[in-house]
């Protein structure tokens, strides 16, 4: 009889292709993303070591982290980023990998065009000079971020080193609350486990929640897997998968699909198979979740207080100066509290789902006059759909500009940061100092909770705003 089997075990087994006594696995790789910051470095060491590109075919590449989200048919003005731009653009024409470059139709975040364009697929293994990955786990993939001196490897040898990482299994069952999002779900689990309470695990969900989940969520949830140390996060593939993946352009057609599908379908965790560590929540128990600290962990029900130390998993030390730089204190209720900036969108809540969501709040309201907004979508194809769907007449109506697509202010490496002091809610995945800008200050949210900030100036619980 054999083994009972973890989904990670199955697709992480059929990609070793070599093992190294107490030491780690020699990994095949099926896709490679790359983006213009941590892969100029990766090129160089190529040429320098006068060695080639193994399987350019294996290799996307797009410009989105220095990116402008505005003016995008204008020269970019920044040198550095300007620089960037124009080594993945000669880069990728040497070595003849495909590249979608500011102004290229199928250009935007690398985790938001990979699944649409059907380059993520269900057993796959999937790594990137990125560290959010893991988004591509909600196929049924192994992904994960590395780091430039590994992007030079893969570019070489199509192969990575890694030792296998540690099995956890994150269940939910029950139903969810209204107005509580993917977002929600996944900072719940991180302020319950703490910003490091995965690190050295390979994360399942599983269970009813992630099951009734649509794939943007189930993307939104892998994504932030990475927020809690995890080396990624997978969902096993199901019929949601399938009907996503049917017909986008590089998923297999025809017998190769069928063929595909019924490999997928034995993409599960067997029963019996067994896990290092396992958490069970109830769905029941999740409500519209943000971030007050300066860590994904340090976040709390809307309606709730700021802890007190003693009630968190970070040191005392770590916590107050956390509040201190948010400006913060114990026992603060977050309800009400000011706020300068709403940014929606980033690889974690790009995607059309999440604009639906911020437009279903918005909707026969005004933009705060004190908030600045940036909705920016995750790629060209998501802001068709926002102009098809007549998502934009409803932001228009309500006092809110579409910008164009890009990481834009997830992080500070283009023009779109808060200014020191500013508080932005934020749908991206981290809100570590300065990571929006030098001093600004983070809190992490859904779209829900974005959108009720934005009408409202200030931190507020969407359910009383949400238009049955």
């Amino acid at each position: 009889m054999s083994q009972s089997s973890t989904l990670f075990d199955k697709v992480w087994d059929a990609h070793v292709v070599r093992k190294i006594d107490d030491g780690p696995d020699v990994v095949f790789i099926d896709r490679h993303f790359i983006h213009e910051v941590t892969s100029p470095v990766a090129f160089l060491g190529l040429e320098t070591r006068g060695l080639q590109v193994m399987f350019p075919e294996r290799t996307f590449a797009t410009a989105d982290h220095n990116t402008p989200t505005i003016n995008q048919h204008l020269p970019v003005e920044d040198p550095l980023s300007a620089n960037q731009l124009a080594a993945l653009e000669r880069n990728t024409t040497k070595y003849g990998i495909s590249h979608w470059g500011l102004g290229h139709q199928k250009n935007g975040i690398v985790h938001v065009v990979g699944p649409e364009n059907g380059i993520t697929l269900p057993g796959m293994s999937i790594v990137c000079g990125d560290s959010h990955t893991s988004t591509h786990g909600a196929f049924g993939a192994i992904a994960f971020g590395i780091g430039t001196s590994e992007v030079e490897m893969v570019l070489s040898s199509q192969c990575i080193m890694q030792s296998k990482p540690k099995k956890m299994r994150i269940t939910i069952n029950g139903k969810l609350q209204r107005g509580v999002l993917p977002k929600d779900v996944v900072l719940y689990i991180i302020a319950k486990i703490s910003a490091s309470g995965a690190t050295g695990y390979f994360v399942e969900y599983a269970g009813e929640v992630f099951e009734n989940m649509s794939m943007e969520g189930r993307m939104t949830v892998c994504n932030m897997s990475i927020e809690m140390g995890a080396r990624g996060g997978m969902i096993a593939p199901d019929d949601k998968t399938f009907a996503y993946l049917n017909g986008r352009e590089m998923a297999p057609k025809g017998e190769a699909w069928d063929k595909a599908v019924a490999y997928w379908k034995t993409l599960k965790t067997d029963e019996g198979a067994t896990f290092d560590l396992e958490y069970t929540y109830d769905a029941a128990d999740i409500e519209p979740q943000i971030t007050y600290g300066t860590n994904p962990g340090l976040g709390t029900g809307i309606s709730r207080h700021i802890p007190t130390a003693d009630q968190v998993l970070d040191g005392a030390a770590s916590y107050a100066k956390a509040l201190n730089y948010m400006g913060f204190s114990e026992n603060d209720s977050i309800l009400g509290k000011p706020i300068d900036y709403v940014f929606l969108g980033s690889c974690t809540n790009g995607r059309i789902e999440d604009f639906r969501a911020f437009a279903s709040i918005v909707k026969g309201r005004k933009k705060a006059d004190n908030v600045t907004a940036w909705l920016v979508p995750g790629s060209h194809v998501v802001e068709s759909q926002i102009k098809e769907e007549g998502i934009l007449d409803i932001l228009n109506e309500a006092g809110f500009e579409l910008r164009q697509p890009g990481c834009s202010a997830c992080l500070a490496m283009n023009d779109d940061k808060i200014p020191a002091g500013k508080y932005a809610v934020s749908t991206s995945n981290r809100n570590f100092e300065g990571r929006q800008g030098p001093g600004a200050r983070t809190l992490l949210a859904s779209p829900l909770v974005a959108a009720a900030a934005a009408v409202t100036g200030v931190v507020t619980d969407p359910r009383e705003l949400i238009n049955d």
